[in-house]
């Protein structure tokens, strides 16, 4: 057969089966809905779900093709998120909430994920450190762009420690333990995911380190969110809901498996030691599952500790508690 025969004869043979080719042509042309998730910070294994659903295959059960990308913190996520330059993400539901009171951005929280914050003080074990309350007169270093130095006037309060009792230095992040463990300073400020890194460099100095909590010091509200652009949930209601119902499967699988969970961390961002992964999958359960997730259910927004969030952070920031309502900031039509 030549070839002026053989596009005819094709021709012919779709016009002759016209369901078989249809659907040929569809199944040729369809593909996965695309979701651009922008992570908050680098890759680690407190952002393990994300590789987790990608590699165990829950986003392609769920037809979705995601894409990460690293973050440079909470506001970059969100700005990329406003400008349309992602889909999905991660954000502290705090600098999400002040970004929509002071610019109305049109992105909104759709999932809790660590509905405890993360904001600590670690110590050298050997310190007589025990609590909140013992850091008068102490020396304190933080970094100056982190988002707990905006809380740590209100936590001095809530525990009856005289802001004026301390010496408050600031200091590159990763200064911070360096100048700990050589005893330039009494205290740091850091966040719960940082344990696993600042205890072996800890080891590696012969010491140990004492990590206090701030919810246990009385600041209780929620963290860590999955964000998503207003654009993108108006357009992809059904997209958006598929990617948090898969991001959950994903959340339990890290939690159920965190060793493998911190393979494939490193394994997708080799860049990333996988026990080191692992460890941090570990230590920060607390904030993952906790009595909050217990009764209110893994992923809610309540009403109650929605209000008390905004209460902490326009407390923090100084800014009226009226002029915004926090229920704004919130989609909950997605949680499974």
């Amino acid at each position: 057969m030549n070839n002026q025969l053989k596009i005819p004869l094709f021709r012919n043979l779709c016009l002759a089966g016209a369901v078989a080719c249809t659907g040929f042509n569809a199944s040729a042309v369809l593909a996965a809905d695309k979701v651009r998730f922008q992570l908050d910070w680098l890759p680690g294994g407190d952002k393990a779900p994300v590789y987790v659903g990608i590699k165990k295959g829950f986003f392609e059960e769920a037809d979705l093709d995601v894409t990460v990308a690293s973050g440079r913190g909470s506001n970059d996520s969100i700005s990329k998120l406003a400008t349309g330059n992602a889909d999905i993400g991660l954000s502290d539901l705090v600098a999400l909430l002040m970004a929509k009171a002071e610019n109305d951005v049109p992105v909104s929280a759709i999932y809790s994920v660590f509905s405890k914050a993360p904001h600590a003080f670690f110590v050298p074990s050997d310190s007589n450190i025990n609590s909140v309350k013992d850091v008068a007169d102490k020396r304190i270093t933080t970094s100056p762009y982190t988002s707990s130095n905006v809380f740590l006037p209100l936590l001095l309060e809530v525990n009856d420690v005289d802001p004026n009792s301390i010496k408050l230095i600031k200091a590159d992040a990763g200064a911070l333990n360096p100048m700990l463990l050589s005893g330039n300073t009494d205290v740091v400020i850091s966040w719960i995911t940082d344990t696993v890194i600042y205890q072996q460099q800890a080891k590696s100095a012969g010491k140990t380190l004492r990590v206090l909590p701030w919810y246990d010091a009385g600041l209780e509200f929620y963290s860590t969110s999955i964000i998503a652009s207003d654009r993108f949930i108006n357009k992809h209601p059904d997209v958006t809901k598929r990617f948090v119902a898969a991001y959950k499967k994903a959340i339990e699988y890290t939690w159920e498996h965190p060793e493998e969970s911190g393979k494939i961390v490193h394994d997708m961002v080799p860049e990333v030691d996988a026990s080191t992964a692992t460890d941090t999958i570990n230590s920060i359960k607390s904030l993952v599952y906790n009595a909050i997730s217990d009764q209110d259910g893994y992923g809610a927004f309540t009403k109650e500790r929605l209000a008390t969030t905004w209460k902490w952070t326009a407390k923090a920031q100084n800014i009226p508690i009226d002029i915004f309502d926090p229920e704004s900031a919130v989609n909950r039509k997605f949680i499974p």
